[in-house]
């Protein structure tokens, strides 16, 4: 069997602000920008790198939606971003003025902070100390 998660979506309240935010502030690429109605559009980002899960940006179109817009987990930490040089993306953050929750902290499992994107949603910034399958359960 060989099975890989493609996308996954988080709610947001415009699709051009969280474009911005996530293209130029965490240097995300823009994979995608397609109109599928008048209010509806497929927007793909994701970090840089040939591998991972890519971010669908799904504009909040009822109350419920909006409500969950920056506490899609309920105030746990949602995505966890990993890197290859932790304290270039961490000075990244700081340079663009995004509010770190957590200070970075080395851990057994890699280097970590928490921060949070435009809406309020939960990121683990990781540079792990070895492989993916070798770290431990959340």
């Amino acid at each position: 069997m060989n099975q890989r998660l493609a996308h996954i979506s988080i709610v947001v309240e415009d699709y051009d602000e969280a474009i911005a935010f996530y293209t130029q502030k965490l240097k995300f690429d823009l994979l995608e920008d397609t109109r599928l109605t008048e209010a509806k559009r497929w927007v793909l980002v994701k970090p840089k790198g040939p591998q991972g899960c890519g971010l669908l940006l799904a504009k909040a179109a009822s109350e419920e939606q909006k409500s969950r817009v920056g506490n899609q987990t309920g105030g746990r930490v949602f995505l966890f971003l990993h890197t290859d040089d932790f304290d270039r993306d961490y000075q990244n953050l700081l340079e663009q003025k995004i509010e770190i929750v957590r200070e970075p902290s080395n851990e057994p499992y890699g280097k970590v902070a928490v921060f949070e994107d435009l809406y309020g949603n939960l990121w683990d910034l990781i540079e792990p100390t070895g492989p993916i399958e070798d770290q431990p359960p959340l």
